[in-house]
């Protein structure tokens, strides 16, 4: 009998990734989703803020008339636990190439009272209408060959508890990174690698917001640990992703007053700059 052919893997597709069904809506009425947020993008027990910013996302891209998200700005008000929330969305504006909408996820406390968790101001339009000139200085991040770099799964998790959200992702990070997983950080505050799903899907858009928290935070190559909760977080998409896996950069020039600034590139297959983001997040110093 003739030997079997080694079994090649499936790559999940476009809505039908475990990305794609975590971060569905169901409709409620006009304006209003529920979710049940997967334990599965959790980070500490806390869900991650960038798979909820895709969350939002979605509920805005169907509550506005136009697809995409440009920019989105989200203020992290309170810790969002796995469960079921409620997504409220309100049209702040409407034009020809641009749309804009707010959104805030709530959940309920041990007393049953609605707490709000996140609330988003976004801007959407068409990716796919924009001119396709481009002027820039950025470059794509220098990171070594994704083979020689390193993953959760090669002793690189950085924190307890943390696993969750790291079985779902593609994460190899370089190497010039990872001093802080040898107890030996930096203090350049710099991230940087490979990023993609799990399951193979490729990226879009949505997944885009999810990429820009999904590194380990730049506090652990400054000599600190634990939880570093996002505050604000902003990000611009700024085109379609090609297909491929992703290379993120994360860097931060100053900590202060317990508090530290990450700004993050993405770039695509192409070596475009597809996403860009700022965000505010509290950094624990003992």
């Amino acid at each position: 009998m003739p030997e079997a052919a080694s079994a090649q893997p499936t790559r999940a597709t476009l809505g039908a990734s475990e990305f794609d069904r975590d971060t569905a809506l169901t409709p409620r009425e006009p304006g209003v989703y529920d979710i049940d947020l997967s334990a599965g993008w959790t980070i500490i027990n806390a869900v991650n803020g960038g798979y909820l910013l895709a969350v939002l996302g979605r509920a805005l891209a169907d509550a506005l008339p136009h697809p995409d998200p440009f920019t989105l700005s989200a203020h992290y008000l309170t810790a969002s636990q796995p469960g079921p929330a409620v997504v409220r969305t309100e049209t702040v504006r409407t034009g020809r190439t641009l749309s804009t909408g707010q959104a805030s996820l709530f959940q309920f406390d041990e007393q049953g009272r609605e707490v709000e968790r996140i609330r988003v101001l976004a801007s959407y339009g068409d990716l796919d209408s924009l001119p396709d000139d481009v002027r820039t200085t950025a470059k794509p991040p220098a990171i070594p060959p994704m083979e020689q770099c390193f993953g959760a799964e090669d002793g690189a998790a950085p924190v307890d508890g943390s696993s969750a959200i790291a079985d779902r992702l593609m994460l190899k990070l370089d190497p010039s990174t990872l001093g802080w997983a040898l107890g030996q950080p930096s203090g350049k505050g710099e991230m940087r690698a490979w990023f993609g799903l799990a399951d193979g899907r490729d990226p879009d858009p949505f997944s885009l917001l999810l990429a820009v928290d999904a590194l380990p935070p730049t506090a652990f190559e400054l000599g600190l640990s634990g939880w570093v909760p996002t505050v604000e977080l902003t990000v611009h998409v700024r085109s379609r992703p090609a297909p491929g896996p992703l290379r993120v950069s994360i860097t931060t020039r100053n900590l202060a007053g317990g508090f530290l600034e990450e700004d993050a590139e993405v770039w695509d297959s192409d070596d475009r700059l597809v996403a860009q983001s700022r965000q505010l997040a509290r950094a624990r110093l003992a």
